[in-house]
């Protein structure tokens, strides 16, 4: 049989990612639009979860590796093709650093863990606890990174990690679960309430959300949860829907093919590291703290929440909560060390990211949708607070 290659001429890539989680689905958009405007190339992937292999069709003549490493078989078969490669995990596997044969994909976890352990402190929370999993060197350092942010502020994190034999693998994990659930319980159920919680990703909190139900936890009033990932259909999924932090994984694909590229090119002196960088934290119902000490401040921040859309002004708020504007400030200053007009800007300004990151809507319009009067003052405030102006902050994040 002639080979794919020699006649097509086109580099053949095998891509050993899942296309069951937003993450391994991310890296391929990204892979696939530089293989548009740079290829094209001949791709390989099986549709699966996280267990991939290399290619044992004849007419495979491989060019090049994108994978992401679960197991010291997958890199040992890897190295064995003595082909570039670009994968995640390498540090876990002990692969040799090749030169020009050799990528790796980093995500960011240390940047991650910084995102959620300020995403959780806003919420005016004094407690706070991290779940991850055993064994795994992305889990322990996003709990490493998370505990030293909230020590720094004076506050304890409480930590719990998985005892999985095989947590990568979805049959495995289930039936570990059903003997972990016990212990991941208890440990919820002995944290201090209202308790800020951390999961090391979305499978990780699904899993915490579903504890907190059989423990009888109310979801976020006792325990307000952040995951990674941003899985969006499995967070929606959830019960309560799950905030997650969003990570830009299909540039991350971008810059994985492009660097292969190079790779297989025979370049040297490229960038060997893509790096995967945390974007923003989409909140949903399972951090929505508005559960606080004080019933006036919790009822005007719910009332702030539900009115984003419109042009409120603190006496809005004043005559919702039905209390003095003296005795309201005083008490925002107390739980939250903020001002009621700084609540209000601080949601206005949430709400106008959503808007620019997942909407077309033109600035004027965002800012009119984010209760901003005009698109000086929208652009103004927004500058002051996020470092860049809102048409810059949209067109950095992934596309």
């Amino acid at each position: 049989m002639t080979k794919i290659r020699a006649i097509t001429g086109m580099p053949q890539v095998a891509l050993l990612l899942e296309t069951s989680t937003e993450f391994g689905r991310g890296l391929l958009r990204g892979i696939v639009r530089y293989s548009h405007l740079h290829g094209p190339w001949s791709l390989c992937v099986a549709p699966g979860h996280l267990e991939q292999s290399l290619p044992k069709a004849k007419s495979w003549s491989g060019s090049g590796i994108i994978a992401r490493m679960r197991s010291p078989e997958m890199a040992k078969q890897i190295r064995a093709t003595g082909l570039p490669f670009v994968a995640s995990s390498l540090d876990e596997f002990r692969l040799p650093r090749r030169g020009d044969k050799f990528g790796e994909i980093r995500t960011n976890s240390a940047a991650i863990a910084r995102m959620a352990a300020t995403h959780l402190m806003d919420q005016s929370l004094r407690h706070f606890a991290f779940c991850g999993f055993h064994g795994c060197a992305w889990s322990s350092c996003r709990e490493e990174v998370f505990s030293h942010c909230l020590n720094d502020q004076g506050f304890e994190c409480h930590t719990h990690r998985i005892e999985l034999g095989n947590w990568m693998h979805l049959p495995n994990w289930i039936e570990d679960w059903e003997l972990e659930q016990r212990i991941l319980l208890d440990w919820l159920k002995s944290l201090p309430k209202p308790v800020g919680l951390m999961a090391c990703n979305d499978i990780c909190g699904r899993e915490v959300l579903q504890a907190c139900a059989a423990a009888g936890l109310r979801v976020p009033d006792d325990v307000a949860v952040v995951g990674v990932d941003n899985d969006e259909l499995m967070c929606e999924l959830s019960t309560p829907s799950l905030s997650s932090i969003a990570l830009d994984v299909e540039k991350a694909g971008y810059e994985a093919a492009r660097l292969l590229d190079s790779l297989m090119s025979g370049h040297l002196g490229v960038e060997q590291v893509v790096q995967v960088e945390p974007v923003y934290v989409v909140t949903r119902q399972s951090s929505e703290v508005m559960t606080l000490d004080d019933p006036s401040v919790a009822a005007a921040l719910r009332f702030i929440k539900d009115h984003a859309a419109q042009p409120i002004a603190v006496s809005h708020v004043i005559e919702r909560v039905g209390v003095s504007r003296r005795t309201l400030e005083r008490r925002f200053a107390r739980v939250l060390s903020r001002s009621i007009s700084s609540a209000i800007t601080q949601c206005r300004l949430e709400r106008a990211k959503r808007l620019l990151l997942e909407t077309d809507l033109p600035s004027y319009r965002v800012a009119a949708g984010a209760g901003f009067g005009t698109i000086k003052t929208f652009n103004r405030i927004f500058r002051r607070a996020a470092g860049v102006s809102p048409k810059h902050f949209r067109q950095s994040a992934p596309a």
